[in-house]
């Protein structure tokens, strides 16, 4: 179709623009992650695409390692340890605020307020498996909860919202972010799906940069 024609074009166009603009943040913030702390400078969870494909996200790493029998793993082993404070994960959206999270690293905390650690999701975007606007990039832990959590109901909202490819900048992030309850967010994700609209999203692009930095 046209829309999807003209959007990965505009995809295409616009993360290597990004690529190129942010050269320096590129070769910069690597070595900060090295320097704060161990691990790898990428993070690359899995996460759920188009019609529920999954795919691995790119990320700069902004959680720190933790010592669990002797290797070293990744923040997300955290949890297994920490039951109680995972739960309050869950029940707060699957989220907690930078200030609450022990997994969180000091560069970590400036690169999730400003969206930097989001920035390698441009490769995701040439790859195809991700768009500059679209819905969140859920993980299939959080919908499995949200299903026990909010019915069967919410089915329809969810499948709705994986008929578009995940984005880099989206309504939810453009419209308060964390503070957005997360069945709010997969509506607001499935209206956008519906929408298929690019007036829609030069708007929330438009939005995006203000967004970014609206925590400093």
């Amino acid at each position: 179709m046209i829309y999807e024609s003209i959007k990965r074009v505009i995809d295409v166009l616009a993360s290597l623009f990004l690529i190129i603009l942010f050269l320096p943040i590129w070769l910069i913030i690597p070595i900060l992650i090295k320097l704060e702390s161990k691990g790898t400078i990428l993070y690359t969870p899995d996460r759920v695409g188009r019609y529920g494909k999954n795919f691995k996200m790119y990320k700069f790493r902004s959680m720190r390692m933790f010592e669990v029998g002797g290797k070293e793993v990744h923040a997300v082993e955290f949890w297994k340890y920490n039951k109680e404070l995972f739960e309050k994960y869950k029940k707060s959206g699957w989220k907690l605020t930078l200030e609450e999270d022990p997994r969180i690293t000091r560069l970590g905390k400036i690169l999730r307020q400003t969206s930097i650690d989001e920035m390698p999701q441009v490769f995701n975007i040439l790859k195809g498996d991700m768009s500059l606007v679209g819905p969140r990039a859920y993980v299939q832990p959080e919908i499995d909860d949200a299903l026990k959590r909010y019915g069967k109901g919410l089915l329809p909202v969810i499948e709705q919202s994986l008929r578009a490819k995940p984005g880099l900048t989206g309504p939810w992030q453009v419209s308060g972010r964390n503070t957005i309850p997360w069945e709010k967010r997969v509506e607001m994700d499935a209206d956008y799906a519906k929408r298929r609209s690019m007036l829609y999203d030069f708007c929330i692009m438009l939005k995006t940069p203000l967004a970014m930095i609206s925590k400093w």
